[in-house]
């Protein structure tokens, strides 16, 4: 397979518009990289940089230390596969398979071996002779992964290649891939949308906004400790709760106050805040769903870190219940502790998302306590964004 290096990418249109800025990123040998982000990022852009399909308007791209920007699509040793599978509809699977190496006049043995090799992988056997109009949407992704394989590239690009599929499919095909990894031992660039597919795929995932990468990072490394807010508020499902705060301190303890709560920090992420010269100033408190608890033993156990909430929203997942109530986001001046009736209803609110256990008592309408983890609890500058404490 191959390691791939992209320095300074860029690409600017002729109308001005920058959609990938300054992409600096190494790709080892036989990793699974997955760009991720929201729809107009650039990551599909530096894909199809990647590929050949696309200019790269300045910056250096290289593969196994050749530098690739001028060498042509079809010289880069690159697989693709597309969102919308790009099969011959007239064309047999087995056909739809061999066509790239019929074109590189490869000899017909080594053709009919490379297509049962890959059938075998994807469990394609049986349907060699049919026609994609007779596949199921799964299958036809199968066939268009084949149609790679068999080319035994470098390296292979996947264009959200599951976007088309149901949700069970896409479960489905999401191990086959992950599974076709590891037999093949291939380097894989990965495009999605879906921060599900990102965190159980890539051994790598680059985040990317506004054409910018956010952070690159292991998935276990994303999830713990995102490195702005929007990273924390993308990676996750349901997504990290936030809300402001003000930072406190009393007796040598760090509090963060928000709505009528006050929340004491252990001493490591308070020593961290009186270090940076966060008291009295405003943040950004976040916590992930999961690690809001409502069962007697955590609401025990973290006594300084609990809340009275009054559910508004319920639902059933199975083995979990997602509990929804809402926070204030600001605190008028003239109300300190205690607010009037006229004083709430005048201020913003949020909702956060509690995900408990399915035995849980909780319904809407009930007013019950929770207790949050404290040492999951992230702190976010109001300005920068950026965490200050994960």
């Amino acid at each position: 397979m191959a390691s791939l290096s992209l320095k300074h990418i860029y690409k600017i249109y002729p109308n001005g518009f920058e959609a990938v800025k300054d992409f600096n990123l190494e790709v080892e040998d036989k990793e699974f990289i997955i760009f991720v982000g929201p729809s107009g990022c650039g990551k599909s852009t530096t894909l199809r940089m990647i590929a050949g399909l696309e200019d790269i308007s300045d910056g250096e791209f290289m593969i196994d230390g050749k530098i690739m920007n001028d060498v042509e699509p079809k010289d880069r040793d690159i697989a693709m596969v597309f969102q919308n599978y790009a099969l011959y509809p007239h064309m047999s699977v087995k056909d739809n398979m061999a066509f790239g190496l019929k074109l590189r006049k490869t000899p017909k043995h080594e053709i009919n071996k490379k297509v049962t090799d890959a059938s075998m992988i994807l469990d394609l056997e049986q349907l060699l002779e049919r026609k994609p109009a007779a596949l199921s949407g799964g299958q036809r992704q199968r066939v268009a992964m084949g149609r790679a394989i068999v080319r035994e590239p470098k390296v292979f690009l996947m264009d959200e290649p599951l976007s088309n599929l149901d949700a069970k499919l896409r479960v489905q095909m999401r191990a086959e891939i992950a599974a076709l990894h590891q037999r093949l031992g291939a380097t894989i660039i990965y495009v999605t949308h879906d921060q599900t597919e990102a965190m159980t795929l890539g051994t790598k995932i680059v985040v990317m906004k506004d054409g910018i990468i956010q952070q690159v990072a292991s998935p276990r490394e994303l999830y713990n400790n995102p490195v702005n807010l929007f990273v924390a508020g993308f990676i996750g499902s349901p997504q990290m709760n936030f809300v402001n705060a003000e930072c406190r301190e009393e007796k040598g303890e760090v509090y963060l106050d928000f709505d009528r709560f006050s929340i004491k920090l252990p001493g490591k992420q308070g020593a961290v805040l009186k270090e940076k010269e966060y008291i009295g100033k405003q943040v950004i408190m976040g916590i992930r769903p999961e690690k809001i608890f409502e069962n007697e033993y955590a609401l025990s156990v973290h006594p300084e870190t609990q809340i009275e909430v009054k559910i508004n929203g319920y639902e059933l997942l199975g083995s979990e219940v997602l509990l929804y109530f809402n926070l204030l986001d600001e605190k008028p001046a003239e109300v300190q502790r205690q607010f009037s009736e006229d004083a709430y209803a005048n201020v913003k609110k949020v909702q956060w998302t509690a995900k408990v256990d399915a035995s849980t008592t909780a319904r809407y309408g009930s007013t019950i306590k929770v207790a949050l983890d404290p040492n999951k609890i992230h702190v976010f500058d109001k300005e920068t964004e950026e965490a200050i404490v994960n």
